[in-house]
């Protein structure tokens, strides 16, 4: 008798929360199911929206149009001083195969020489231990058009300047982490 009605409990509970499950999203799926703006179903925010391109409860619809290229820094390049853990914040978020663009002028007598590490891992990221990292872009490849790194794999990306044997990265603030998200549709 006792399993009978553990049966029974375990079939109410089961039903019950499918059922929840099903009422709580029982438009998902429809050509007006975007009540958050999320990107879910097939209503993509366009039928379903406040008219400030936003959906509604004021969530981004969720509209990215495939890969972008990404100047780090924004109009300030990769330089010296420069906040990029806050542009990286502000800036995000970054999907798969976006491609950050570093930009930095070549040493001459009036610059400081800049490069681009990838650290291995947070720790090393936090403590701009650069023993582990790997060196992406050298103090040349930054000028002109920039040196290009496309966001491959749903992994952490620790960057941050490697010269002056990482003092760039502890005090001018020459580093920033990403996270690339999934892209719903292009």
């Amino acid at each position: 008798m006792g399993f009978a009605f553990a049966y029974r409990l375990i079939l109410v509970v089961a039903v019950a929360s499918v059922l929840g499950i099903s009422l709580a999203n029982k438009d998902w799926g429809s050509p007006n199911s975007n009540y958050t703006g999320w990107g879910w179903g097939w209503g993509w925010g366009s039928s379903k929206s406040n008219h400030t391109g936003q959906g509604f409860n004021n969530h981004p619809v969720n509209e990215t149009q495939g890969p972008k290229k990404i100047i780090v820094g924004g109009s300030e390049n990769w330089h010296f001083g420069f906040n990029y853990s806050d542009w990286a914040f502000n800036n995000a978020p970054f999907y798969f195969n976006d491609t950050l663009v570093f930009k930095y002028d070549p040493p001459s007598n009036t610059t400081f020489p800049h490069s681009v590490y990838l650290f291995p891992d947070r720790w090393s990221y936090l403590n701009c231990d650069l023993k582990r990292a790997k060196m992406v872009a050298n103090t040349t490849e930054g000028g002109g058009d920039g040196f290009e790194f496309v966001l491959k794999r749903w992994t952490p990306y620790y960057f941050a300047c490697g010269e002056r044997n990482g003092f760039h990265c502890k005090v001018g603030s020459m580093r920033f982490m990403v996270m690339p998200l999934f892209r719903w549709h292009y």
